[in-house]
């Protein structure tokens, strides 16, 4: 934990960007019959009954500093999928950085071994030199920024049915281009010292024997 919030406190680098990175998935969802159209003073009518059409999955990556965010809709979440994510992240959003800090739940997937199944070992072996790997505690997933944007674009851009990929691929992408034109950033204010005090039952307790 004390390391995912000493990394927060970094101060802004272009050169070693902080990137938070999570996942989410979404059930496709139609409506088969018509829905009422809003009206003055009504909102948007639905049919109680929907369609499924599977799920997607979402990858997001903030950088809470600069108040960038990246959202990539997939049809799966493999151990692929992350690594190609990964390599969007080096190639294509970072490509001019020394290193990306990047902060990751500890889910089995988000490792550098996830890029030697998807990649050659050389190109393998190049990506993961570009990343400085900090991984939140078990059951400490709220400590990734990231999962604070997937709330907030679950609230305001997927809390509603949405049929497909394709029609899911659009509404995120103008989600996106919306929040980084307001370069939304987050002020995070949990600290080392807090967590000391306001956590102390997760550290050990040491008599005084303990320390001599």
């Amino acid at each position: 934990m004390e390391d995912v919030l000493d990394v927060y406190q970094r101060p802004y680098d272009p050169q070693r960007p902080v990137v938070a990175l999570d996942e989410k998935s979404k059930e496709l969802r139609d409506t088969p019959r018509d829905s009422l159209p809003a009206e003055a003073g009504q909102p948007l009518r639905q049919d109680y009954e929907y369609e499924r059409h599977g799920t997607c999955n979402l990858f997001l990556a903030f950088e809470p500093l600069r108040g960038w965010r990246s959202a990539r809709v997939t049809a799966r979440r493999t151990r692929q999928d992350f690594a190609e994510q990964l390599r969007i992240l080096a190639d294509e959003a970072y490509p001019e950085a020394e290193t990306i800090v990047l902060v990751v739940d500890n889910l089995n997937t988000h490792g550098p071994g996830s890029l030697y199944e998807r990649f050659t070992p050389e190109e393998a072996h190049r990506l993961a030199a570009k990343f400085e790997w900090h991984y939140t505690p078990e059951h400490g997933s709220w400590l990734n920024v990231a999962e604070c944007e997937l709330s907030v674009l679950a609230k305001q851009c997927l809390n509603r049915r949405i049929p497909d990929q394709a029609t899911l691929t659009r509404e995120v992408a103008a989600w996106e281009a919306r929040r980084n034109g307001q370069q939304a950033k987050v002020d995070w204010q949990f600290t080392t010292a807090d967590a000391r005090i306001k956590l102390k039952r997760l550290y050990p307790l040491l008599k005084e024997q303990d320390l001599d």
